[in-house]
């Protein structure tokens, strides 16, 4: 009985680090939307790594977000014969104008081989598109 007490005590701690950080009021958060099941991770801000991939909290004004996109090339764009194809790539998006206490959503997804990335506000307008910066991990046969 102990030990699965202890069990359930220990994997509940694991949980909690899976939980997000509430947002700093005085810093503009970016919340990360890939499109279907796609993988998008945050890497840095102004060129300086960032600890937690899930997500870019930035103090107010310009700054530059770096990231990488995940995506599968689908048999439709590569020949109706083949297999889907993964897709590694860098990207990043430079916006002037972050606010204190702003939430943003960083949007991404694929159109065949390209990827894209872009920001919007809390009114889903669009602020800023991301540029590619080299993409790899296709396999090629």
């Amino acid at each position: 009985m102990r030990t699965l007490i202890l069990v359930l005590a220990l994997s509940s701690l694991g949980g909690c680090a899976m939980w997000m950080p509430r947002p700093d009021p005085n810093q503009a958060w970016i919340d990360l939307a890939p499109h279907g099941e796609t993988e998008l991770v945050a890497v840095a801000v102004d060129d300086q790594p960032l600890d937690d991939s899930r997500y870019f909290q930035v103090e107010p004004g310009s700054h530059q977000l770096g990231m990488r996109y995940r995506f599968e090339v689908g048999p439709a764009n590569v020949g109706n014969e083949s297999e889907a194809l993964p897709r590694d790539c860098r990207l990043t998006l430079s916006y002037d104008s972050f606010s204190a206490g702003a939430r943003y959503r960083l949007v991404a997804g694929g159109y065949g081989f390209r990827p894209w990335a872009k920001l919007y506000d809390q009114e889903d307008q669009l602020l800023a598109k991301a540029t590619e910066r080299g993409c790899g991990g296709v396999v090629s046969r």
